[in-house]
C-alpha cells in the first residue's frame, strides 16, 4: 500500500510517501508557500501534484488538536480542509489520526516530544540520514500510524479460520 502522510499547516505542510513491507520512504518534504501567495490555493495545487506524481492509494493526516490560540486553530483547519479536498478530488480515501495516537504508534508514548518522533521515524524507516524537519517527520509518522492501523483493520475484517 502506498500512503501519503500529511502534516497540514499554512506556513509549512509536511508530506511523506511511504510504501512496502517493511515500510520505505519514497519521497518527502515540505510545502512552503511564500507569504504573498494565495497559500491555500498553492497548498491545494502542490498536494494535487504530489498525488499525481506518486499515485498513493490513501491519504493520512493529523486530526486537529485543540489550541489555545483560536486564530491558529482556524488557520490550521483551513489547511487541513484543503488537504482533504485535494485528496477527495482524486477519489482517495482520507484517514485522520489524533496527534496522541500518532505518537503512540511511532514512539509508544502519546506525550512524546518532536525530537522523539523524528528519531523513531528515522529508525522505523531505516533511514541512513535522519529526518531533520519536524513537519516531514510528523507526516511520515502519521503515514506509519495508518500503516499499522490498516494492518489491524485487515485482521479484524478477515473471517475467523474454522
Amino acid at each position: 500500500m502506498k500512503i501519503l502522510g500529511i502534516d497540514p499547516g499554512i506556513g509549512a505542510t509536511g508530506f511523506a510517501i511511504l510504501e512496502g513491507e517493511p515500510l520505505a520512504l519514497v519521497s518527502s518534504g515540505e510545502i512552503r508557500p511564500a507569504k504573498e501567495m494565495s497559500r491555500l490555493k498553492y497548498l491545494f495545487t502542490e498536494i494535487g501534484g504530489i498525488i499525481d506524481l506518486h499515485q498513493p492509494e490513501v491519504v493520512a493526516l493529523e486530526d486537529t488538536f485543540f489550541a489555545k490560540n483560536v486564530k491558529s486553530a482556524l488557520t490550521l483547519g483551513q489547511a487541513r480542509g484543503v488537504a482533504i479536498l485535494a485528496a477527495q478530488m482524486q477519489n482517495l480515501p482520507v484517514f485522520e489520526y489524533s496527534p496522541r495516537s500518532v505518537k503512540m504508534a511511532v514512539v509508544g508514548f502519546g506525550g512524546a516530544t518532536k525530537d522523539q518522533v523524528k528519531i523513531m521515524v528515522s529508525r522505523i524507516l531505516n533511514l541512513s540520514v535522519p529526518i531533520i524537519s519536524e513537519h516531514t517527520a510528523d507526516a511520515a509518522a502519521v503515514a506509519i500510524c495508518h500503516a499499522h492501523s490498516a494492518k489491524w483493520q485487515e485482521k479484524l475484517a478477515a473471517p475467523l479460520a474454522q
